[in-house]
């Protein structure tokens, strides 16, 4: 997924803890002494749910939290909210520490700014569709006109017009998930707080939901918190991604770097298994390949030169500031007339990959040519070349990647 650019950091956790217990605070020097979970617990009847946690989410991504039954991840999504204490640490929102809010600001906050979704849909039985997801804004006090105009916009969007009048029961599971997510998205929150949503859904159901959010996502540029224990989901999901074991993150990073660089045994287990092609790109992948580069302001004998030097038969070519122009071929530029200047009118033209670009989309190109293939940004900047030897090593898990992405 394509990361928000040049965005501040619209939550950022530092050092957040949560221990369960009669008197936490009196256990605070043993947090500070790297004492296990295990024996906090036989020592003390406390228990360490989360342990100092910190990241940092721009806004407009998603920021995934994942790890096995009992990693803390679900209380860390709950002490975001202030669903649940925590004991130390500061939780900050555009600057603001919801930890240190009073209840009237903490309502506020829960009215207008975060929204959360819950894998119990927590739907009204007895309201209809519309009214459940208009719930939000009926809180907020708005009138009743405004708040189902906007109730059905919202559900147009999740793809249950036509249902405004059924209750939930009438509804099957992923279409209760999606009144759900209408309903956090009613209030136009600008942060949403997942936790498991699609852990319930039938696996069909479960990927149409995935699809629905990253569309969502696109769509509405919220800043998303999103709690699973499925790597795969936390993969196709997440801009980047912290795994959690014993309340604490152990690693934490994009979906390329968990699967390039593993830091250990746990984490290496989520990513064994993981279809490659679908998580590293281009930009990951993409090197030198020893491909010459010229510049457009080049003449023709001294590209020549270079080229029968390194015994290259073709060049690709930049422009100013670095953007990538088109492709030289040794057979027209050793034609081209003597002191021709510049090689702008011998460009051909070369298909580009996007450096985030995903590997399954380079198989079918890589397979047709040997040549490298250019590697640009955005901005179409020329990055480096990926060729179909670098593509298949880089599946087969033997990649030299240089980490351009």
């Amino acid at each position: 997924m394509t990361l928000p650019t040049e965005t501040p950091y619209e939550i950022s956790c530092q050092h957040v803890w949560k221990v369960f217990g009669p008197h936490p605070e009196r256990i605070a020097p043993m947090l500070e002494s790297n004492r296990s979970k295990k024996d906090i617990l036989a020592e003390t009847g406390h228990v360490v749910a989360v342990k100092d946690v910190s990241f940092d989410v721009r806004k407009g991504e998603i920021f995934v939290v994942m790890g096995l039954s009992g990693s803390g991840k679900s209380t860390l999504v709950r002490c975001i909210s202030r669903l649940i204490e925590p004991t130390k640490g500061k939780i900050l929102m555009n600057g603001q520490d919801v930890v240190a809010m009073d209840e009237k600001q903490l309502r506020e906050l829960r009215r207008h700014k975060i929204s959360m979704v819950f894998q119990h849909f927590g739907l009204f039985p007895h309201r209809r569709v519309l009214d459940n997801v208009s719930y939000g804004l009926e809180i907020q006090g708005v009138e009743l006109a405004k708040r189902r105009e906007r109730a059905r916009q919202i559900l147009d969007l999740v793809g249950l017009s036509g249902w405004e009048r059924h209750y939930p029961g009438e509804l099957s599971g992923g279409m209760q998930q999606r009144v759900g997510i209408a309903r956090a998205l009613a209030a136009d929150p600008e942060i949403m707080l997942f936790d498991e949503p699609f852990s319930a859904l039938d696996p069909l159901i479960r990927r149409e939901m995935q699809d629905e959010l990253i569309k969502l996502e696109k769509e509405m540029r919220k800043t998303i918190i999103f709690i699973t224990h499925d790597f795969l989901e936390a993969i196709k999901l997440g801009h980047h991604i912290a795994i959690m074991k014993d309340g604490e993150i152990v690693q934490q990073g994009t979906p390329e770097e968990l699967v390039l660089h593993p830091v250990n045994s746990y984490v290496r287990e989520f990513t064994k298994d993981v279809p490659r092609a679908k998580v590293l790109t281009a930009g990951i992948i993409a090197q030198d390949n020893d491909q010459l580069v010229v510049l457009d302001t080049d003449d023709m004998g001294t590209v020549l030169s270079v080229m029968q030097v390194k015994g290259s038969t073709t060049a690709f070519v930049k422009g100013a500031e670095g953007r990538y122009l088109g492709v030289l071929s040794l057979e027209d530029v050793a034609g081209a007339k003597a002191g021709q200047a510049g090689v702008s009118s011998m460009l051909n033209n070369f298909p580009v990959v996007y450096s985030d670009t995903k590997l399954e989309e380079l198989i079918p190109l890589t397979v047709t040519t040997d040549a490298p293939f250019p590697v640009v940004d955005k901005a179409h900047k020329l990055l480096g070349a990926v060729d179909r030897t670098a593509v298949m090593m880089a599946v087969g898990g033997k990649e030299q990647a240089q980490g351009n992405g």
